[in-house]
């Protein structure tokens, strides 16, 4: 790793000690719209003050910033890294195409976040999990501070090193691509995969089902449910995330508005019985 940062500034490597300081935010203020958005545009702006001068383009870098952004946590500053290496390509580059630099992260987010909560969440913590129970039993009272130990220190070499390796290797790459004029189908390739992701988080967290049945001398004869499925599997909660999505961006209504409206909504039809 240190051949790897080797070739890096002093201001730049001051910068990634600060990304990694300030990635410990991401989920201090969540939303349900933008979930980390507002702990990634704090940890990227060390690189957004020293890359843009310009008031507009600085503007512009935090408006990007404020999109979407949820991965595992410890995987985050290889993202953060990647993300700060495009914005330096797109800040001394007039045709970069600032539109890839949200298709890459929205990329990454899925299978890192998949990676990161396998390794650290589904693996890491229960061995430590279990080490430190083991110890816990025989009357070790270190047992509490053995666990932290054994899952924190790979998770923060992961996320110390990982921001280094994200910032260097990224910087590589996405010149080699820019040259090669391969930037443009990088981007569409990762719109894509982005895309695939948000689709898959909406088939796996909107629910909706109909509880309310046909019923005619006490016999059910037409079990709702069952017939949209027929139809389409899961249509209410496709439904329902396109309307929302139309009243977005075509109605201009407001995200706390639209949750507050499906709150609302979600709570008459439950005490009706409908679902």
């Amino acid at each position: 790793m240190s051949k790897i940062t080797a070739k890096l500034s002093a201001e730049e490597k001051k910068m990634l000690r600060q990304t990694y300081w300030r990635s410990f935010t991401l989920y201090s203020a969540v939303t349900p719209a933008k979930q980390g958005a507002s702990g990634f545009e704090y940890s990227m702006m060390p690189w957004i003050n020293h890359f843009y001068k310009n008031a507009a383009d600085k503007k512009d870098a935090l408006v990007r910033h404020m999109a979407y952004f949820n991965t595992n946590l410890a995987m985050s500053p290889f993202i953060m890294g990647v993300t700060a290496s495009m914005e330096k390509q797109n800040s001394e580059k007039a045709d970069f195409n600032a539109e890839s630099i949200n298709a890459i992260k929205t990329s990454l987010m899925g299978p890192l976040a998949g990676i990161g909560d396998s390794i650290f969440w589904g693996v890491l913590r229960v061995i430590a999990g279990g080490i430190a129970i083991s110890l816990a039993k025989s009357g070790n009272f270190l047992a509490p501070i053995i666990f932290l130990l054994i899952f924190n220190i790979p998770v923060q070499l992961v996320r110390w090193y990982g921001g280094q390796l994200g910032y260097t290797l990224g910087s590589s790459y996405i010149s080699d691509l820019y040259e090669k004029g391969l930037i443009n189908i990088m981007t569409k390739a990762a719109s894509i995969v982005g895309l695939m992701m948000v689709g898959a988080m909406t088939s796996s967290m909107v629910k909706l089902s109909v509880k309310w049945n046909m019923v005619m001398g006490g016999k059910t004869i037409l079990k709702t449910q069952d017939m949209l499925n027929q139809i389409f599997i899961g249509i209410l909660p496709l439904g329902i995330t396109l309307l929302c999505f139309w009243l977005l961006r075509k109605k201009n209504v407001s995200i706390n508005w639209l949750i507050l409206g499906t709150l609302v909504i979600a709570i008459l039809l439950a005490l009706v019985g409908i679902v």
